[in-house]
C-alpha cells in the first residue's frame, strides 16, 4: 500500500484549520485515515505546528511519501 502524509482540512467556513494524517494515497483529501499524526493551525501567530515525530519518522521509515504541502510545513519548521 502507498501512503502518504498530507493535511486534512477541516474547521468552520472561512477558518480552516488542519489534522496531519498518513493515508492511503488513493484516497480522497477527507476520505478515512490510517492514523493522525499532527495539526497544524495556521491562523494564530505565530502558525502553530503540533506533530508526534515518533509517529512521523516511523511512517517515514515504513516508506510513506510526504505531500507538497507537508514538505513545505517541515521545511520552514525547521529553518525556525
Amino acid at each position: 500500500m502507498a501512503a502518504t502524509i498530507r493535511l486534512m482540512k477541516f474547521g468552520k467556513r472561512g477558518y480552516p484549520t488542519y489534522r496531519i494524517v498518513v493515508l492511503d494515497k488513493r484516497k480522497k483529501r477527507d476520505g478515512s485515515y490510517l492514523e493522525k499524526v499532527g495539526t497544524y493551525n495556521p491562523h494564530t501567530e505565530p502558525a502553530t505546528l503540533l506533530i508526534d515525530d515518533v509517529k512521523l519518522a516511523d511512517w517515514l521509515k515504513k516508506g510513506a511519501t510526504l505531500s507538497d504541502g507537508m514538505h513545505k510545513l517541515l521545511k520552514n519548521r525547521k529553518t525556525k
